[in-house]
Parts: structure tokens; C-alpha cells; sequence
């Protein structure tokens, strides 16, 4: 039977909402009407959550005040296990380049912000692709016509003509059939859509995405193949072995206390700085830190840097 309680409290500093709009909160579909005016979301996000919690065995609860925020909070029961019968993760490689002797392949990213097409540019810029993008599905259809690409990771969501709309557009079209298209989507509900509709994707990637799933997609449907660094354990690599708070204790304060922050603020590309500085006099340190990082292992480089803590 489960003997602990793991307490959560998630607390922003946003805009807040009045009394009378907390009994809604929780509808699938309905938006407060602070978040009716950031016009985002479907309403659905805490809907979900509390089925999750619901699942676990606990409850949500909320309290928010106008202007001054609002705090989420609930307990999950949980079990205390053996640590020797927890099997040891296996850490994913990290892609250093492609192999030579490869087509240069084209590929079209669409999307309606620009934000999210810019992340998926910076990842595949590293690498001899051409890429190209789009802001909906018109100018995808375009764009596709005239560049040919070999893979589009095609958003679902958008104005003037949805995902959904392009893709039946471009797979209609002969030349559309050697396209691979992969649907990218942040909506449960879109993924059930997509597999009906499995007839024209190819593929499906949940937002938000990892790199892995991205150049995993690639190889998946285009053959591309890739120069990997080695592949490290989280208790085999000798370089884990080497990473200790003693360690850690070794180095500068001040850089120590740059790591911490950025930590504390999930910012990896930050962090991932951060590790560089140290990479000249302290190769394996920053190779297991790189590791923890690419993970997304925050709260272990935390126990190393602030172990007592």
C-alpha cells in the first residue's frame, strides 16, 4: 500500500482569476476569460491534468487571487521501491553529424509560429539539409510545389488552411505520394485524428518534441544515416563514475553558481554554455554533465552542485 505523500504547488505570478470563474476551470473546452484573451489553448490542458491526478489517487486544487496569481495544488500517493530493481536508463546518443555519401535532403518545416519553426531550423541547421518554411497550409502547398522536399513536418494547427487541409492537397497530387509527411501536434485529441486520417501521414510527433524524435523521423522515412557520439550509461560510463559533488566542489564558485541558475531556469541551451567553459580542463566532468543535460536531468546536476540540499 502506498505509505508517502508527494505534495505539488505550481504558482505563477500572472493575471489571476476572480472567484466566480474558478467552478469552470476544470470544463473540458471552457476558457476562463483570462485565458480566453491570450488566445491560446483549447480549454482542455487542466481538464486533463486533473484526470491524470484523478488516476493517481489524488485531487487538484486551486486559488487564485485578480492580479496577484495563481496557485495550483495536489498529493499523489506513492510507494517507496528498491533502488537495485529500478533498471538503469540508457542514455540516448547525441548526433554529431550525417555520414558522407548522402542525397542532400530537402526538407520543409510548417508552421504558424515563427518561434516553433525557428527551433526546428536551428536543430537541422547543424547538418547539410536544405530546409525551407511555411506559415500555413497555402503557403505549404506553394513552397512544396515548387522545392520538392523530401520530408515536411507539417503542424495541424493553423490559419487560413489547417494541416490537415494541406495534406490532403500535397497527398492527392502524384508527386505528393514520395513526400513523407509527419503531423506535429500539441493536441491529444489531434493525434486520434491523425491516425484515422493514417492514410495521408506518415508518421506522428507530439509537441513538445525531443531532438532524438525529430532525427529519428528522418532516418525512419528518408534513410538518413548519422555519425553519433558513443553511447553513455547512467552507470556504466566511465565518465558518470568521475561525476561526484567532490567532484564539482573542485571548480570555480562563480561558475558553479552560473550552472545552479540555469538549471534552476531549465534553460539548456544555457546550461549546455555553461559546460563548455569547463570542457578544456575538465573533459569528462563536461561530458557527463553534457549527458545529464541532454536528458533533461536537471535535478540531478542540482544534487551534485548543492548536494546537502
Amino acid at each position: 500500500m502506498p505509505n508517502h505523500q508527494l505534495h505539488f504547488e505550481i504558482e505563477d505570478t500572472g493575471c489571476g482569476m476572480a472567484p466566480d470563474e474558478l467552478d469552470k476551470l476544470f470544463q473540458a473546452f471552457v476558457q476562463t476569460q483570462t485565458g480566453a484573451s491570450y488566445q491560446q489553448g483549447t480549454g482542455l490542458g487542466l481538464a486533463i491534468s486533473q484526470q491524470f491526478i484523478k488516476l493517481m489517487g489524488g485531487q487538484i486544487a486551486v486559488r487564485s487571487q485578480v492580479g496577484c496569481g495563481t496557485t495550483f495544488t495536489f498529493d499523489i500517493p506513492v510507494t517507496v521501491v528498491d533502488a537495485s530493481t529500478v533498471k538503469p536508463k540508457q542514455l540516448s546518443r547525441q548526433v554529431l553529424g550525417l555520414e558522407p555519401n548522402q542525397p542532400t535532403y530537402r526538407i520543409l518545416i510548417v508552421d504558424d509560429r515563427a518561434d516553433l519553426r525557428q527551433l526546428l531550423v536551428k536543430m537541422l541547421n547543424r547538418f547539410e539539409f536544405e530546409l525551407q518554411e511555411a506559415s500555413n497550409g497555402i503557403e505549404a502547398i506553394e513552397v512544396w510545389s515548387s522545392f520538392e522536399p523530401h520530408l515536411i513536418f507539417m503542424d495541424m494547427r493553423m490559419p487560413i488552411m489547417d494541416g490537415y487541409e494541406a495534406t490532403k492537397r500535397i497527398k492527392a497530387n502524384v508527386k505528393g505520394q514520395a513526400t513523407a509527411i509527419v503531423a506535429v501536434s500539441a493536441s491529444t485529441a489531434e493525434k486520434g485524428r491523425t491516425m484515422v486520417l493514417s492514410d495521408d501521414y506518415d508518421d506522428f510527433i507530439r509537441k513538445p518534441f525531443r531532438e532524438s524524435e525529430i532525427f529519428d523521423a528522418l532516418h525512419k522515412h528518408l534513410g538518413v544515416r548519422y555519425i553519433y557520439d558513443e553511447p553513455h550509461n547512467t552507470q556504466e560510463s566511465n565518465q558518470t563514475e568521475a561525476l561526484t559533488p567532490e567532484a564539482l566542489a573542485g571548480l570555480p564558485a562563480d561558475w558553479l553558481m552560473s550552472l545552479e541558475q540555469a538549471t534552476i531556469e531549465c534553460d539548456l541551451e544555457l546550461i549546455l554554455t555553461q559546460i563548455d567553459q569547463i570542457r578544456d580542463r575538465h573533459e569528462s566532468l563536461a561530458n557527463a554533465l553534457t549527458a545529464l543535460a541532454n536528458e533533461f536531468l536537471f535535478n540531478q546536476i542540482l544534487d551534485l552542485i548543492k548536494p546537502d540540499i
